[in-house]
């Protein structure tokens, strides 16, 4: 079966080294051991996937050098990864709200300059803001006029010192959601702990859709499984958030979810390529 990864960083000893010495992530790489995450060389990286029939995968990038003077996993490092194979790579542009129009801007460049950039993505909690503050209203007006997705950044605030759990909760994403009827919304790591509420925001709403990485075995998470299978089968995606969970060992996990056979295929693939255009 093809793959289609929603969230996923190359491993390589660059990523790692940032990642491992990052005074935001320091907490959340204590919690999950990332010290034992091994680089890999690009190229065996890209082999891997093919292996293992991932066709696709999505790089986030992320902007909070306003909140955390830090541009962590930055624009630079997507649209090189992208631009070394973009054959496997869709870029999404990390944006910084409090930067105003400089960022829109900077999102306009990159998408119509860069044909491996295809999408936009926001960390709220990171922006230390509500996804339905004012100052991110031009961003999304920007993904509509540019006919782009965007990855919300949800889930447990990841650990990260300063940050509030609140900013990250589904019921905001549902004010854009109606705001913007036509903008693809993305809630990546499912709105966790918010599993029901995430759930209703994207059944409610024809243009959110939901990837679950690092909950699936959490409290709760069975819940995305049985909405796949009953109510949303089409607004739900695999992602591994891959290097902080190995993506071979998410493949493995996802193997075992009691998916139906027909929601699997949507889950794994069909409902990403949908949303990326394929």
């Amino acid at each position: 079966m093809k793959v289609i990864d929603f969230r996923f960083r190359p491993n390589t000893p660059e990523v790692i080294t940032g990642i491992a010495n990052s005074a935001m992530f320091k907490d959340l790489c204590e919690a999950i051991d990332f010290h034992k995450q091994k680089a890999e060389p690009f190229d065996q990286i890209i082999e891997g996937l093919d292996k293992h029939n991932v066709v696709k995968a999505v790089i986030t990038g992320r902007d909070c050098e306003t909140t955390y003077a830090s541009m962590a996993n930055g624009n630079s490092a997507v649209l090189d990864f992208c631009t070394k194979a973009p054959e496997k790579y869709f870029g999404f542009w990390g944006i910084d709200p409090h930067k105003g129009m400089d960022a829109i801007y900077d999102l306009q460049q990159a998408v119509t300059e860069n044909e491996t950039i295809n999408g936009a993505a926001i960390d709220p909690y990171l922006a230390k803001i509500y996804p339905n503050d004012a100052k991110y209203y031009p961003v999304y007006a920007k993904c509509c006029e540019l006919d782009i997705p965007i990855i919300f950044t949800t889930g447990t605030a990841s650990f990260v010192p300063g940050a509030v759990i609140d900013h990250v909760a589904p019921r905001y994403i549902d004010f854009v959601a109606r705001d913007f009827p036509d903008l693809k919304i993305i809630m990546s790591h499912g709105g966790y702990p918010w599993v029901n509420e995430s759930i209703i925001v994207a059944q409610r709403n024809k243009n959110v859709f939901i990837e679950f990485s690092e909950y699936e075995l959490w409290p709760m998470g069975h819940v995305y499984v049985e909405a796949a299978n009953t109510t949303i089968p089409d607004k739900i995606m695999y992602a591994s958030a891959h290097p902080f969970i190995d993506y071979r060992e998410q493949l493995g996990k996802y193997a075992a979810l009691p998916f139906a056979d027909d929601v699997r295929e949507k889950v794994m693939y069909g409902n990403a390529a949908r949303i990326l255009g394929l």
